[in-house]
């Protein structure tokens, strides 16, 4: 079964005006009734007029009106010339369009330069132009949704055997979107009144919160100080090597906001969409599980719990279940994918967080592939810096750092290290690096070497110790750009047992 439409021959709608699809007549032979597209004749040709009459007509337009959006073709390319001579600081009128369209043989279906003049005729007034061009847009979207419809039931009769029921929702979700916001002119300049009110009205939001924050917070003190917490429409990248603990970190702060959310009923924290690619669902959970109980992860996963372990164990499960987390673990998604299930997400629980597990494992477009890794990276950068404003909330996304970090002594990381592409730098408002030197001196262990005595290895070991005490259990979370404020140090303590890490008591043992 294939879908078609009703045109006149010359691909054109047939000769009267509609603003939707319109009942039909009874067609010869077979007696169905047949929908013309929908258009409307008369408003395309008074705001063509109006424009001849007043060129200012084109300004109340041009942000959102395309030659395309015209239903007729021809009323199209005479916008588009009235476009090019307006813009160049001419004069558009049937006088000049004239010599313009002299040789058109496309004009010449409808009249002619004659035509130009009757357009002339049929203007409005500038004040209308503008209700005019969203008629015209209004009417090209609807033609635009028949076309998609169409297309979304021709492909779930005759989709590939690999094409999924699922993939083709989200193919048609993703389509729908983008007519939605291909016509959004809402940007533009802005008075400064406005966007000081917006300003002021965001200091009095983290004014009356009391600690002070203007976006979602991650659950430990100096981090939330430094960043004010999480911003909505921010993207926010959180890198290190393996092992330094990123997926621990990223899931102890979507833990922290959405038990606040829990916690203050919504007036704090948020719900959020956990993306994990690396690492699927049930580890997350028993990675949280871990740290609120306090029962090592690897003796879970092994079954060496004592029953009082056990027990406990199921006391922190029931309170975890209500904690507004939602978790993906689909891997290879693609930037597209994402978006469409945050934007369900959104509409569905009211998200307030995106954390992404990482960044690398996001399949970029056929086109990007085509094109190289670099270029693959830097579109997923950019599609997660425009979900986070498109959504208006924050998105934390991991990213892994290049094995040049580790040439270097101390292997602190810096900018530079971020793997794959500079884009990442560029498009993210927030760049933290975890680093852990307990990780690397544990790995440079002394041994024994045969021109070695025994007094000279011991000492040797014993400085090795009391460096390795001095860092045990300490995280550093280097902020290393961030647009809203200063760049920091934040030190936090870190138990890989339970993988926790937490805020940095120098008097207490966060432990006890």
């Amino acid at each position: 079964m294939v879908l078609t439409t009703q045109t006149s021959p010359n691909g054109l709608p047939p000769d009267h005006d509609s603003n939707g699809p319109s009942g039909g007549s009874p067609d010869a032979q077979g007696g169905n009734p047949f929908r013309t597209m929908p258009h409307n004749t008369d408003a395309e040709k008074s705001l063509l007029g109006a424009i001849f009459v007043n060129n200012r007509a084109y300004e109340s337009v041009s942000e959102f009106l395309k030659p395309e959006h015209f239903a007729y073709p021809q009323h199209g390319r005479i916008f588009e010339a009235c476009a090019k001579l307006i813009e160049r600081g001419q004069i558009a009128d049937p006088i000049v369009l004239k010599r313009y369209f002299e040789a058109d043989e496309n004009l010449s279906d409808i009249g002619g330069p004659a035509y130009l003049t009757e357009l002339a005729k049929s203007a409005v007034t500038v004040i209308n132009a503008g209700e005019y061009g969203n008629l015209i847009y209004d009417l090209f979207l609807k033609r635009e949704l028949i076309a998609l419809g169409e297309d979304v039931v021709n492909e779930a009769y005759g989709g590939e055997v690999e094409e999924t029921a699922t993939s083709q929702i989200e193919k048609a979700e993703q389509s729908l979107y983008d007519l939605a916001t291909s016509g959004d002119y809402e940007g533009g300049f802005k008075a400064f009144r406005e966007s000081v009110i917006a300003a002021i009205e965001m200091a009095t939001v983290a004014h009356n919160r009391g600690g002070g924050l203007a976006g979602v917070g991650s659950g430990f003190k100096d981090m939330d100080s430094l960043l004010g917490g999480m911003h909505p429409s921010d993207l926010l990248i959180l890198a290190g090597r393996p092992s330094m603990g990123k997926t621990a970190l990223a899931t102890n702060i979507a833990y922290n906001a959405s038990k606040d959310y829990y916690e203050s009923e919504g007036r704090e924290g948020a719900v959020v969409g956990f993306f994990s690619l690396e690492m699927s669902s049930e580890q997350l959970a028993s990675r949280i599980l871990s740290e609120q109980s306090n029962i090592s992860s690897d003796r879970m996963r092994k079954g060496e719990l004592a029953s009082e372990e056990f027990n406990r164990l199921s006391a922190a499960s029931n309170t975890l279940h209500q904690i507004p987390i939602f978790i993906d673990d689909t891997p290879a998604l693609t930037v597209s994918a994402l978006r469409t299930r945050a934007r369900r997400l959104k509409r569905q629980h009211n998200l307030g967080l995106i954390v992404v597990d990482y960044l690398q494992l996001i399949a970029g477009s056929s086109t990007s592939r085509n094109d190289g890794r670099v270029q693959e990276v830097s579109e997923i950068t950019r599609g997660l810096k425009t979900l986070a404003k498109e959504l208006e909330v924050p998105v934390l996304a991991l990213s892994q750092l290049s094995r040049a970090v580790e040439q270097r002594e101390p292997p602190r990381p810096q900018l530079s290290d971020l793997r794959e592409s500079g884009s990442i730098e560029q498009d993210s408002d927030v760049v933290m690096f975890i680093y852990r030197e307990e990780y690397y001196l544990e790995r440079k262990k002394p041994s024994h070497r045969a021109d070695e005595d025994e007094i000279k290895f011991e000492d040797r070991t014993r400085k090795w110790e009391d460096a390795k005490a001095k860092v045990a259990n300490l995280a550093d979370v280097i902020v290393a750009k961030q647009r809203h404020g200063p760049i920091a140090d934040i030190k936090l303590h870190f138990n890989g047992a339970f993988t926790r890490f937490s805020d940095l008591d120098f008097q207490h043992d966060p432990d006890q």
